[in-house]
């Protein structure tokens, strides 16, 4: 089992193929830790699969409609986040609560024959992109995200260090767009798209129109979970 200091690891020798993890009402991005309550047998397997391997899971996203099939292999939505148990615990009842640690950005290629109960598929690893002309406006978007999440986002009890840290001059674009997009409250399908947008600096400006509405509307406050420590665990 790697080291907390190695979770954000990619491994070298990745070989594309993902064991898939879907579900309806989740959307996973590179850099956060999330906590999972896995219960159903096909994803029990699936777990215990990857704990014997490379404790890779990609957290896919379950197509609008899946409601028909969702004991079969109903559509996923194209991108997918792959991320690595980081931590486990076997409940009496077999059941395991997990955390998992996002790693990249996936594009699904195609499903492969499953193995076992649940589903794979071949992947194509999404890099960030960070184009040079764009460069110089870096630091202006990272000050605009700061000042507009601030706005919106409530501080909670003991998150002050937390959230220094996450907005701190440090932290890269990148890692800052995706974990406020992870951490504020918007519709499902628009944390999907700010999944799918591999530009930086087109990831920072649709996520400053999401603040920017959110400050004109209701509080957008923190995502399911994370107005707790630990955070509750999502279902599959």
């Amino acid at each position: 089992m790697p080291g907390f200091e190695d979770l954000d690891a990619f491994p070298a020798d990745f070989s594309g193929s993902v064991r898939l993890f879907p579900l309806p009402n989740l959307v996973l991005f590179p850099h956060v830790m999330q906590p999972l309550h896995i219960f159903e047998p096909r994803y029990r397997e699936l777990l215990e699969d990857a704990l014997a391997g490379d404790r890779l899971i990609a957290m896919a996203i379950l197509a609008p409609g899946w409601e028909k099939d969702y004991e079969g292999s109903p559509p996923l939505s194209p991108f997918a986040c792959l991320g690595r148990v980081a931590t486990h615990c076997q409940l009496d009842d077999g059941a395991y609560n997990v955390l998992l640690m996002g790693l990249r950005r996936v594009r699904l290629v195609r499903e492969l024959p499953p193995t076992g109960r649940f589903r794979r598929a071949e992947v194509e690893v999404c890099e960030d992109l960070s184009p040079l002309q764009e460069a110089a406006d870096r630091a202006g978007l990272q000050r605009k995200l700061r000042q507009a999440f601030l706005r919106v986002l409530p501080i909670l009890p003991d998150s002050q260090e937390q959230l220094d840290r996450l907005l701190s001059t440090d932290v890269s674009l990148g890692v800052l767009t995706d974990v406020i997009s992870y951490m504020i409250e918007i519709a499902l399908r628009q944390k999907e798209a700010l999944l799918a947008e591999r530009n930086v600096y087109r990831r920072a400006e649709m996520l400053l129109e999401h603040l920017s509405a959110a400050v004109t509307a209701e509080p957008v406050g923190p995502a399911a979970g994370l107005d707790a420590f630990p955070p509750l665990f999502s279902t599959n």
